[in-house]
């Protein structure tokens, strides 16, 4: 299976590593943690993260991951969907991930 990718901030990050594992705002209120493919993350940034400095993409290895992943349809696609917190040992690389000077995300940063 191919890698997904999820955004987050540099402070969640870092409290992810210090308590051993990643819990997005969105788990417990919405069950389950926002990932998207690749080719996917343009258009998710730009609706909403548009003009957010100091994010990162998290690049995920799903045969690793010990919650339940689960492909599910949002406007308009299938997403990833992470039922439960991610374990950091399938995070395989962390890239910054900025918008262009207008606030526009334009391209991705390599894996």
């Amino acid at each position: 299976m191919h890698q997904i990718v999820h955004i987050c901030s540099q402070p969640d990050w870092q409290s992810a590593q210090t308590a051993g594992e990643y819990c997005a705002a969105s788990l417990p209120t919405e069950g389950f943690i926002h990932c998207s493919r690749p080719e996917q993350a343009l258009d998710t940034a730009n609706r909403y993260y548009a003009g957010q400095q100091g994010l990162l993409l998290l690049w995920i290895n799903p045969a690793t991951l010990r919650a339940e992943l689960h492909w599910e349809s949002s406007h308009g696609e299938v997403y990833p969907h992470l039922y439960g917190p991610l374990n950091l040992e399938a995070v395989s690389q962390v890239t910054p991930f900025s918008p262009d000077v207008d606030g526009v995300f334009r391209s991705l940063p390599k894996a």
